[in-house]
């Protein structure tokens, strides 16, 4: 898919995405994310048992008759993505790469939201914000977000979640789903993941290769670093190489969920080899349980 033109893979996209909403989102989407809130309904008049923190005393001295203030849970999500599209993700052993799994990864919750009828804006960061999409609703806007992250380049070759984080925490005023979708290989982000938790309902999904957790063994090789430029000579067949190479990877992914526990945030992992609906399907299954 990902040798395709961009209009060619945006009509893959949505078909693979429509097994998404039609197997679980489009009747449950809802039901797995964090209530955004309330929003003030009407006045009525005060009956036996309503909450007596909730009497709207203006209204009762204006009308000689004790009146009550009512609410509802707010209606109206918005789905914002924070998509990591630094040169890390263009890795990939398999046939396709990180970055195509975040692409289609985006376009099912995207579709998934514009079925709900729901705002959807992303984020697309590397060094800096690369793109800017504005949460409004409609299909045209989703595949117009979609596109966007088809196409837009990387600014820069590192990537910097912190500065993502806290544009994003600047810019969304009211409570939202926040899906930041990312390898996580940068340092530093954790302040600003913490503030965005607090404010909204964040989801982190990680994006792997099987290269990380199962390192093939091979003879000395030369190995660009995609963010660095470095040139890193690894030797596959070396059993204390391969041993520090899958403690780091191992270290690297505990840490990671660790600091998604401490904060609250749901996490999961899907690999480049990982069927990406299935995968978010089963997520969202459990997710709904737990709540």
């Amino acid at each position: 898919m990902e040798h395709l033109p961009s209009e060619a893979r945006l009509r893959q996209l949505q078909i693979v995405a429509q097994r998404l909403v039609e197997s679980l989102l489009a009747g449950n989407y809802r039901s797995v994310f964090k209530g955004t809130g309330i929003e003030f309904d009407e006045v009525r008049e005060y009956v036996e048992g309503d909450d007596t923190r909730l009497i709207d005393w203006n209204v009762s001295s204006r009308f000689g008759q004790v009146y009550t203030k009512t609410f509802r849970e707010e209606r109206e999500m918005t789905l914002f993505l924070v998509v990591d599209i630094s040169e890390s993700l263009s890795y990939g052993s398999v046939e396709r790469s990180m970055r195509e799994v975040a692409l289609i990864a985006s376009s099912l919750l995207t579709l998934a939201a514009v079925q709900n009828n729901d705002k959807v804006g992303g984020a697309l960061f590397s060094e800096k914000i690369d793109g800017w999409i504005a949460p409004a609703k409609g299909r045209t806007h989703a595949l117009r977000l979609l596109q966007e992250i088809i196409t837009t380049k990387p600014s820069g070759k590192g990537s910097n979640l912190a500065d993502a984080l806290q544009t994003v925490s600047e810019s969304l005023k009211r409570r939202g789903i926040l899906v930041i979708i990312s390898d996580f290989q940068t340092a530093g982000y954790q302040r600003e993941l913490a503030l965005a938790a607090k404010r909204h309902d964040v989801i982190a999904l990680k994006i792997g290769d099987p290269v990380m957790e199962d390192l093939p063994s091979f003879p000395m090789v030369t190995a660009a670093d995609a963010e660095t430029g470095r040139t890193l000579f690894l030797n596959g067949r070396s059993r204390r190489f391969r041993f520090v190479f899958e403690q780091f990877w191992k270290q690297h992914r505990q840490q990671w969920l660790r600091e998604c526990h401490r904060r609250g945030i749901s996490a999961i992992e899907v690999s480049s080899v990982d069927n990406v609906a299935d995968r978010l399907i089963s997520f969202f299954r459990r997710r709904s349980r737990g709540r």
